[in-house]
């Protein structure tokens, strides 16, 4: 999410889904949950850069900051070994 301006978020957990899902159920449910979260702010973050190009890059900026510190916190979690349901987020991968 920082490095892509909010837009690229999903790459990693898509790379933990297809390499490592198949082998531990645990990383494969922290992945989709990632996964799901990262897709559905990858979508609002390029509508937020396109709102940027007429406006201020001020929308763009909150979905990068969101993206980052629910990941954050997601990967806090996962390394407690606790599965952490993403606030604001939808399911396109089962």
């Amino acid at each position: 999410m920082l490095v892509s301006g909010g837009v690229l978020g999903f790459v990693a957990p898509l790379i933990a889904y297809s390499v490592k899902g198949p082998q531990s159920p645990a990383v494969r449910a922290h992945a989709v949950a990632a996964l799901n979260f990262q897709i559905l702010w990858s979508i609002i973050g390029i509508v937020a850069y396109l709102i940027g190009c007429f406006a201020a890059f001020i929308p763009t900026f909150i979905v990068t900051v969101i993206g980052i510190v629910f990941g954050v916190i997601a990967g806090i979690k996962a390394n407690e070994g606790q599965l952490y349901r993403y606030p604001m987020s939808a399911n396109f991968i089962k």
